[in-house]
């Protein structure tokens, strides 16, 4: 079939390089690719392409890797492929100048049910916040950031112990979906769009801003479920920190991946590290235990709780993880 749509996909991360291959698939042509430029990674500082860097260059489509947005010259070129539709996944913001450019408009795939977690992290405070349920929204892009007029909603059922991780690639399977099922309603002229105001449901609004360090470190002054949410919704990346001390008196700053709970009053002050040193590692709440399962300590790999236990015995059971 013979579309009458040439697209620009802006994207950068594995997530949208699995729609960008998606689009491809559905037959669609891609006239030019935009991603981030490359930028050094990692202990040796080597050039790291993105993810929809490398599709694009598998399939031999043309690539863009401007510095700066309004710059003329990357206007001029980006024109010159003479796209009629934009599409954005996992990119940074575009100025007017850009989102304005296609006679079909630029819409964007964003991984909530907007209006709810506008932002730059939506799957992890999605589970941070204990949800049940969140999913995926294509909108057209206006001047306010993930505030366009809605073109299509997918719900997805979040599990009680899922992980961001595994909601994240479960959203970007989707995602293939909704990024063609989206580009078919435009192609046909079959689009209905809601504003946002009118999906709001008289519920207040959760954003879903960039997460920084500090927001990583774990409270263990809260109750077991917050906590429990907490780290699920920041497994792998960028992944909750606490810190216990060894039996040397060493301060060990422990990323924690997976986490199990224990219902009962504890006996201790929240914050209290109670192991055996041996299998098992647990932390008290005012509600409960926290059991730590599968962490990592700084400059090591990530490992299951008792081999982590196994190379670091820690101090006595009284010592507490806030202090």
């Amino acid at each position: 079939m013979k579309h009458n749509i040439r697209i620009a996909y802006f994207g950068t991360p594995e997530f949208a390089a699995s729609q960008l291959e998606a689009i491809l698939k559905a037959d669609y042509e891609v006239a030019v690719v935009v991603t981030m430029p490359d930028k050094p990674a990692g202990r040796g500082r080597k050039i790291q392409y993105s993810d929809v860097k490398k599709t694009a260059l598998e399939h031999s489509l043309p690539l863009l890797q401007p510095e700066k947005l309004k710059d003329l010259s990357f206007l001029e070129q980006l024109a010159s492929y003479q796209a009629n539709l934009f599409v954005v996944v996992a990119f940074r913001m575009l100025p007017a100048v850009v989102w304005q450019m296609p006679e079909l408009g630029t819409f964007n795939l964003h991984a909530s049910l907007l209006p709810q977690y506008r932002g730059a992290a939506p799957i992890n405070f999605a589970i941070i916040n204990g949800e049940t349920e969140t999913g995926l929204t294509t909108f057209f892009l206006n001047e306010e950031i993930d505030k366009g007029a809605v073109i299509m909603r997918e719900r997805v059922a979040i599990r009680p112990d899922e992980t961001a991780g595994e909601l994240h690639d479960e959203l970007m399977l989707l995602g293939n979906r909704v990024v063609v099922d989206t580009i078919k309603k435009i192609e046909s002229g079959d689009v209905q769009t809601l504003p946002q105001d009118e999906l709001l449901e008289n519920q207040p609004l959760k954003p879903a801003p960039k997460i920084s360090k500090e927001f990583c470190n774990v409270d263990w002054n809260c109750d077991c479920q917050s906590v429990y949410n907490h780290i699920r919704g920041l497994s792998p990346y960028p992944a909750a920190h606490t810190q216990l001390q060894s039996e040397s008196g060493e301060t060990i700053d422990l990323k924690v991946y997976a986490a199990e709970i224990e219902v009962c009053t504890p006996a201790v002050v929240p914050g209290a590290v109670v192991t055996d040193n041996k299998k098992y590692l647990k932390i008290a709440l005012s509600d409960g235990f926290i059991h730590l399962t599968h962490v990592q300590q700084a400059g090591k790999k990530a490992m299951p709780v008792f081999d982590f236990l196994r190379g670091t015995p820690l101090i006595g059971a009284w010592k507490t993880a806030t202090e």
